[in-house]
């Protein structure tokens, strides 16, 4: 989501130049083919047409009105067979944080498939004027028929993580936790709320650790109100690979501890220990062979793997009590409509298992720490905005 300081009265020209730009992008002009159970899905090209924008006309055109429309789009799921984005454009908002008057806000939605953090944001910023060069897989072909090759050399390479781990030399993989009220099934009203801040408040060491170190007494402070024991607070984190991207979605989930009990200075640095060693982790040559495995499963037994998941099992530990996204967005150079943009934030998807996300996106000299949460799992969301405000002064 990308907010401007300015209405876009020219709404007709702003939005012949993101479809002109759309139509000129390749990456913007995919959709999924599903070629049956024996193939695996593949890209074919579709022209950027009218169904990709959709201009929102609020019936409460406040800025907490255009955040609970944009809530509202959870429940209106893109088909990936169809389009792999959207554009949604809220065209007058008033009450934009930092605004001099009436803004516009626009929220690209965006299939999964299509990019994670870190491509997804560029490929919106291309949409809304953006001149550089797009984050774009160079994937390795990989055989089904090599799977044997591939399996046996995965094998070999977790033994020596399993022996560079007990001789010290890698960090032992993270411990799940006990799951807590932020880990109910989603259920009752959606809510999405934003913390505007400056980097300098936030950078202790990094902003991402800022960040966490902030949601993380808030939410254990919210919890405990609720009757939970918070001692082992915990993030679910996406961390970006190393090794050069390959797909699309270039990431893994990792677990990272968020210590509520440590004072603050004590409760960053530990953060900040646990991201390394996740990331440590992470670059251990037997990551990427299992990687290479998996690429050579055959699609029908894939298939088949992914039918046996049961989205409806509870289970009674996780790998984090919420997810915090963070991701840099870049310079203040994005416009529509001639205006200038003023702030982004991002809002990571709720799950059976999750009930409350974090998402920590910057632009250049702004800050959005922002909270996505159903009523099931956080109870009263202004009274935990409250204490994530109290907490990112």
């Amino acid at each position: 989501m990308y907010a401007f300081d300015g209405r876009a009265d020219d709404l007709d020209a702003a939005l012949a130049e993101v479809m002109e730009r759309a139509g000129a992008c390749p990456e913007l002009g995919l959709r999924v083919v599903d070629t049956g159970f024996w193939s695996y899905p593949e890209w074919a090209h579709r022209a950027v047409g009218a169904d990709h924008v959709v201009v929102h006309d609020l019936p409460d055109a406040s800025w907490d009105g255009c955040l609970a429309a944009v809530a509202a789009m959870g429940g209106e799921q893109l088909d990936a067979r169809e389009l792999t984005w959207r554009l949604h454009v809220f065209p007058g908002v008033a009450g934009i944080p930092g605004a001099t008057g009436d803004g516009a806000v626009v929220a690209v939605q965006m299939c999964h498939s299509l990019g994670d953090g870190i491509r997804a944001s560029a490929l919106a910023a291309y949409l809304l004027g953006r001149n550089a060069d797009l984050p774009v897989a160079q994937p390795r072909r990989i055989r089904s028929w090599a799977l044997p090759w591939h399996a046996a050399r995965a094998a070999r390479a977790h033994r020596r993580l399993v022996r560079d781990t007990a001789a010290g030399l890698v960090p032992a993989q993270a411990d799940t936790r006990p799951v807590l009220h932020s880990n109910t099934e989603p259920g009752g009203d959606r809510h999405l709320r934003t913390v505007i801040c400056t980097p300098e408040r936030l950078r202790r060491p990094t902003v991402t650790v800022g960040a966490m170190t902030a949601i993380s007494a808030a939410l254990a402070g919210h919890l405990r109100a609720l009757g939970d024991d918070p001692a082992h607070l915990g993030a679910e984190v996406p961390m970006a690979k190393t090794a050069p991207r390959q797909a699309n979605n270039h990431f893994g989930n990792v677990a990272i501890g968020l210590y509520p009990d440590d004072e603050p200075v004590r409760r960053a640095e530990r953060i900040a220990a646990d991201l390394r060693r996740r990331r440590r982790r992470a670059a251990h040559p037997a990551m990427r062979a299992e990687e290479a495995a998996s690429a050579a499963v055959p699609a029908p037994l894939l298939r088949w793997a992914v039918a046996q998941f049961d989205p409806d099992v509870r289970s009674h530990q996780v790998t984090g009590n919420t997810v915090v996204s963070s991701v840099n967005r870049g310079a203040k150079d994005l416009r529509f409509g001639g205006s200038g943009v003023l702030l982004t934030a991002g809002f990571p998807a709720l799950s059976p298992m999750m009930g409350v996300t974090h998402g920590v996106h910057g632009i250049g000299d702004s800050v959005a720490v922002s909270v996505h949460a159903a009523d099931s799992a956080i109870a009263d969301i202004d009274a935990y905005v409250e204490r994530l405000e109290w907490e990112l002064r």
